[in-house]
């Protein structure tokens, strides 16, 4: 069972529970504001749904919530950063924050960023600098659940690639992990009573395996199976593809940060992340006129989104449309909220002493 509740509502809660567990009241807020977008993008992975594992993580240690983040290394067009294990959603919009301000000063920013947290919706990032007419981009490393190309064993994460630049009526926003599915969607059906697809996904002994608590029980023990690359098992259908674009964000994210890999993250302790992020904003503008460019790229995604269809009533997307359109909907008409998270998110509401009725005023559909 589902309920609809005000955005806005929902985000105040989010932010009360972060200054509750000891962050800062701009940290708890930029936290809070990146959680509910991606409710509000229908991406329930990585919304609400996470703030109980949040407060728990918090309680065990791994996340620091007053922790600052600290400039290690710098130049006018990059910075290397430490967020000495903090909220990782606020450390994320700081350091995105700082590549815009570089990226209007010099023409590009890049910061790379250590000892951090999970960062929740990854296209949140790029779309900051797209608001302000920047091609934005963002990559993080996760805990190894991606079982490489002919291994049983999971040593790199999910290891997300956002991207994205300004056009109309949407953005073009490309955000997508480079395993078939993110961990939050194993989560998602084993707590739905669903099996997986199969090709999603390999048990303990690295065959296909649809039982989703089963695949969520290799991910916990860190020893063999879990989620496949983009394309699936071996090399027929590409998996050796997604395999690489993992190690590519690993690259970008942990060894130029000089953190740790995703073989590392957890396994040393449960309750420890310090996932390592990479961050870039450009201005464009360096090679031509701003307008020219975004007119030029509006018009080649209407170009194709009304190519013909190979099923007529299958309408043809761009990258972040469908996420864009749900946004524009549950604004006007409330985020979405599974009944159990719910009851999960009351039951924190109760432990830091947070009233959580107006945000249980749900919206009648």
């Amino acid at each position: 069972m589902e309920n609809r509740y005000p955005h806005e509502s929902v985000t105040q809660f989010v932010e009360e529970v972060f200054c509750r567990l000891g962050a800062r009241r701009q940290d708890a807020g930029r936290a809070a504001e990146v959680i509910v977008t991606a409710d509000l993008f229908d991406i329930f992975t990585h919304g609400v749904e996470r703030v109980p594992d949040y407060y728990e993580a918090v309680r065990h240690g791994r996340i620091h919530p007053a922790a600052q983040p600290e400039i290690l290394r710098e130049t006018p067009v990059s910075a290397l950063v430490d967020g000495h294990e903090g909220i990782g959603h606020a450390l994320a919009v700081w350091c995105m924050e700082l590549a815009i301000r570089k990226a209007k000063e010099s023409g590009v920013g890049i910061v790379s960023l250590r000892n951090s947290n999970h960062y929740g919706f990854a296209g949140y990032y790029p779309l900051m600098a797209i608001r302000e007419h920047l091609i934005g981009f963002s990559v993080t490393n996760t805990e190894g659940i991606m079982v490489g190309t002919n291994s049983r064993q999971a040593l790199l994460g999910t290891n997300p690639i956002a991207f994205g630049m300004y056009a109309e009526p949407y953005v073009f926003l490309l955000d997508m992990a480079t395993t078939v599915i993110p961990a939050g969607k194993v989560s998602l059906y084993s707590r739905d009573g669903r099996d997986l697809e199969r090709g999603w996904a390999v048990g303990a002994d690295g065959r296909v395996c649809t039982d989703a608590p089963t695949v969520r029980a290799c991910i916990n023990s860190k020893k063999t199976g879990g989620i496949l690359p983009l394309g699936g098992e071996g090399e027929t259908f590409g998996g050796h593809k997604g395999y690489g674009l993992g190690l590519m964000v690993e690259i970008l994210s942990g060894i130029l940060a000089g953190g740790d890999t995703s073989n590392l993250i957890r396994r040393l302790d449960p309750w420890v992340d310090r996932n390592s992020e990479f961050f870039v904003a450009m201005d464009y503008g360096m090679f031509g006129e701003p307008a020219q460019m975004e007119a030029h790229l509006s018009d080649y995604l209407h170009t194709l989104r009304t190519a013909e269809r190979a099923d007529p009533a299958v309408p043809i997307y761009t990258h972040g449309e469908k996420e864009q359109r749900a946004a524009e909907y549950n604004r006007a008409h409330g985020v979405l909220i599974h009944e159990k998270t719910a009851q999960k998110l009351l039951h924190v509401a109760q432990e830091l002493g947070i009233d959580f009725d107006a945000c249980r005023k749900k919206i009648q559909p």
